[in-house]
């Protein structure tokens, strides 16, 4: 069978026909392709060009006129004005404690007593011993007025030559020593009378009184308890004077403590009630430097009127110290002052499929920002026909928000920049 044969024409004709509908559809195919890729860059090349031509935005604040507060914050602990401890200097066994915690006494109230069985029982001993001497001062006193009277008549005989100077001396001896036994039973009776006073006085001390009219903070002792006073006084009670006027005591920061003085004004919450301020009033500040993992700062004293007895000895306190209040001046957002404009960037010239085609990445700019000469003072920035205008502005109290300004010429209302706003992306 040869290849020019009947047979196999058919089949020749119909590879034919598929060859060419497939070409058909290969070139439909790639015509769509090529349709959509020119969209699609056209679509690119106008967005990256609109977006070329549009510079930055801005975030914008207003300049105004209004009053300023400088605050310096401290936190610190609630103290009673004056705090007393009450202890005992006599040993013994506490017999009975007649004060609880809370309970309001006065001076002189009887807070406790010891067992004062042994403490009386020393005291009879000492106002025996006082007895005794006494009586031997007396006895001494009558030895001396025999050996007077015995020495008088040994000296007469002796003038008279009826007795031997020997027996003169033994006689005048006597009495010298009848004299300083008199005196040494006297020196026992002031002896004896001081270890009586003693007595007198640990008996005394043996029933505890309030010193202050005040309240019991603290009672540390039970009936029963034990008690030495050997070494150190045992601290019983702790009694507050009057907390209807009470101390705040704060740390200030040595950043800060300059700016504090006697006799400004501040105001406190404390925890316990978080929505309400207490007003208070510095009454000392202290040269001491409190240093702590080393931060230093500074003791500072308030006082604080608590007629309503709201707060308590030990509660923790944040207290706004008011430093400084200005009225009617100009203020501006402190990210005004802290704006720097971005460094513009260089003109692109290529063209379009230069622009689409990817290139070598480029380098940050460099070199220093537009307007360093003025930079170097504070200044804010405004915008004027889109573009950015320093003014140089002279700064003054500020709250860490707002800031007092003058000079520049900026008046109330003036639209300054804080920022670049960040273009929103389309979803």
């Amino acid at each position: 069978m040869t290849a020019d044969s009947p047979e196999r024409r058919p089949d020749i004709d119909q590879l034919m026909r598929a060859h060419a509908a497939s070409t058909q559809r290969l070139k439909r195919v790639l015509g769509l392709v090529l349709v959509v890729v020119a969209a699609l860059g056209f679509v690119l090349a106008r967005g990256y060009l609109q977006h070329g031509e549009q510079g930055p935005s801005y975030k914008i604040a207003e300049a105004r006129r209004g009053d300023l507060t400088v605050k310096v914050t401290a936190t610190g602990t609630l103290q009673p004005l004056d705090q007393v401890d009450v202890g005992i200097e006599v040993s013994g066994t506490i017999e009975t404690v007649l004060v609880d915690y809370n309970d309001r006494v006065t001076t002189g109230q009887v807070l406790a007593r010891l067992d004062t069985t042994q403490l009386a029982a020393r005291t009879r001993m000492s106002e025996a011993a006082l007895v005794l001497a006494r009586a031997r001062v007396r006895d001494a006193e009558a030895t001396v007025a025999e050996t007077q009277a015995k020495l008088r008549r040994s000296r007469q005989l002796l003038e008279k030559h009826l007795t031997a100077p020997e027996d003169f001396d033994t006689v005048q001896a006597a009495a010298q020593r009848a004299d300083a036994g008199l005196a040494v039973a006297r020196a026992q009776v002031e002896q004896s009378q001081g270890q009586l006073d003693a007595d007198n006085r640990s008996l005394q001390k043996a029933v505890i009184h309030a010193p202050i009219d005040g309240i019991v903070l603290k009672r540390q002792v039970e009936p029963g308890q034990t008690v030495a006073a050997t070494l150190q006084t045992p601290v019983l009670f702790t009694i507050a004077q009057n907390l209807k006027q009470m101390e705040l005591h704060v740390n200030v920061d040595e950043a800060d403590v300059g700016q504090v003085r006697e006799g400004q004004i501040a105001q406190f919450t404390v925890d316990a009630y978080s929505n309400r301020m207490f007003p208070a009033t510095i009454t000392q500040v202290r040269y001491l430097p409190q240093t702590v993992q080393g931060v230093v700062t500074y003791e500072t004293l308030l006082s604080v009127d608590n007629s309503e007895l709201l707060l308590r000895p030990g509660m923790t306190a944040t207290a706004d110290i008011t430093v400084r209040e200005v009225k009617d001046v100009l203020l501006v957002p402190n990210a005004a002052l802290r704006f720097t404009p971005p460094r513009p960037r260089a003109a692109d010239t290529r063209n379009i499929v230069s622009k689409l085609m990817p290139g070598p990445p480029r380098q940050a700019a460099r070199g220093p920002a537009p307007n360093t000469e003025s930079t170097k003072q504070p200044q804010v920035w405004t915008l004027q026909s889109g573009k950015l205008v320093p003014v140089v502005v002279t700064p003054g109290a500020t709250d860490g928000v707002m800031t007092e300004v003058t000079g520049g010429g900026l008046v109330a209302g003036a639209e300054l920049v804080t920022d670049v706003a960040t273009p929103a992306r389309k979803p």
